[in-house]
């Protein structure tokens, strides 16, 4: 069996802990489609750990622009038999708001839900947690309850201080409710997550360090793989996705979100190889 999530949430303090994205859906940004048949699902998530992603989040429903709710039942039919057939086998990350799902997943062998919308769509999921033991990635969106992302305006006057204590906030909501803080992990968000001026999605990568040392002791996740911000054609945003989070890593960040594990692996490892202050102890 897996590790329990906290155990990652100590080896990060080590060596950044990758998350290999797999979306089980027919309209995610990036790959909407590729793994929605359950056997290509089953075979990505296992390339993903041979590639070097310590950990597999698995997604039922798109959040990105343009994507609407699809509702726990259909949520589910997409990614149970996934979750059912690797939780044994794989450490894999929930990506849902819905406790009902988390439930479910938790129940099978799942470690942790990535919550999007930081405990804001379902009351229920911080004590659906608790209850399982399981761990719990909590994500700023703009956008609340849902995080659907909308073209909202949203203005910052300080971005890594307003987000920061956003996000500690609903931290002490989690552990209030019974999660344990050592396995709780804090992703600021990125893009149109964040802003619709993406000076604001700037900003917070530029000052990486200081929203790490701001929402200090849990863990910082960067999850820039793929965003609109970083520019470029979609299929070829992999590289950019890699150096803006090695940029985060070498401030602070313990947790990487991306769609290609391989690369980021070679991005660390060359870093490494340059004497670039990226932690990589096994």
């Amino acid at each position: 069996m897996p590790d329990p999530f906290h155990r990652f949430v100590e080896r990060s303090r080590g060596r950044p802990v990758v998350v290999g994205v797999l979306n089980v859906t027919p309209d995610s940004f990036s790959d909407g489609g590729r793994h929605l048949a359950p056997e290509a699902a089953l075979a990505r998530a296992r390339e993903m750990v041979a590639e070097g992603a310590d950990l597999v989040e698995v997604g039922g429903e798109s959040t990105a622009p343009g994507s609407r709710p699809v509702g726990a039942a259909e949520e589910w039919r997409r990614i149970g038999p996934v979750v059912e057939a690797l939780a044994g086998e794989l450490p894999l990350v929930i990506d849902t708001y819905r406790a009902e799902t988390a439930r479910r997943a938790l129940a099978a062998g799942a470690l942790a839900i990535n919550d999007v919308s930081a405990l804001r769509a379902d009351p229920a999921m911080a004590e659906t947690v608790a209850a399982a033991g399981g761990g719990l990635v909590l994500m700023y969106a703009k956008d609340a309850p849902l995080p659907h992302v909308t073209d909202r305006d949203v203005r910052y006057r300080d971005v890594v201080a307003e987000i920061a204590d956003f996000l500690g906030a609903r931290a002490a909501l989690a552990t209030a409710a019974g999660v344990a803080a050592e396995a709780i992990v804090l992703d600021p968000g990125w893009g149109a997550f964040v802003a619709h001026d993406q000076t604001f999605t700037f900003e917070l990568l530029r000052r990486f360090d200081e929203f790490a040392r701001r929402i200090a002791p849990f863990p910082a996740m960067v999850a820039v793989s793929r965003k609109g911000f970083l520019g470029g054609e979609r299929h070829r945003r992999d590289p950019l996705s890699q150096l803006a989070a090695l940029h985060a890593v070498e401030r602070g960040a313990r947790f990487i979100r991306t769609h290609d594990p391989r690369m980021m692996r070679e991005f660390l490892e060359l870093a490494r190889r340059l004497g670039r202050p990226v932690p990589v102890a096994a």
